[in-house]
């Protein structure tokens, strides 16, 4: 096929288009379903959320939030006053990204298997990171954000971590709807 070339016209006409432009540094997306008992039309808003959601930077102090499209807002008010208890915990602290990624995949299954339903997971707030971001809090943010067991997640009361740590409901049943 032979290259088709554009236009000074239409080239700028292209541009003003398309306006500004943020280059991405991976294109890979994690797109998991949710629970089969999320209509379609929930499931495509909760996508295009999670796509506005992902990849935003939070910072040291900021608080994590999230729930799934479809579930009752009280489910996230209940997480946060530490209504479900804890059935497991995992700590990402020291850890680098590709390792924090693994294990919190290892930990999540093993979870799910064991059917654990709220978790606590501590990253740090991500202090001495190199960058002005905190490196394993972002990338837990994204992660949770796909994964298709978890229903919502918050940042966890002062006295688990605060912001350094989140607690994340898994499983859906009929009692959070």
């Amino acid at each position: 096929m032979a290259k088709k070339i554009l236009s000074d016209d239409d080239s700028t006409l292209f541009r003003q288009a398309v306006g500004k432009v943020k280059t991405i540094e991976n294109d890979k997306v994690l797109l998991n379903p949710r629970s089969t008992h999320i209509s379609t039309n929930h499931r495509q808003q909760a996508l295009q959320e999670q796509a506005s959601v992902v990849g935003e930077q939070v910072k040291a102090e900021d608080h994590l939030s999230f729930l799934t499209t479809g579930l009752n807002k009280d489910v996230l008010k209940r997480l946060r006053r530490g209504y479900f208890g804890l059935d497991a915990e995992l700590d990402l602290h020291g850890l680098t990204s590709h390792e924090a990624k693994r294990q919190l995949q290892r930990f999540l299954h093993d979870c799910i298997e064991e059917g654990c339903e709220c978790v606590h997971i501590i990253h740090g707030k991500g202090y001495r990171s190199k960058s002005s971001y905190p490196v394993l809090k972002n990338n837990l943010n994204d992660w949770l954000r796909q994964h298709r067991d978890v229903l919502a997640f918050c940042s966890a009361s002062p006295k688990d971590g605060g912001t350094g740590a989140v607690l994340v409901l898994l499983h859906l049943t009929d009692k959070y709807q």
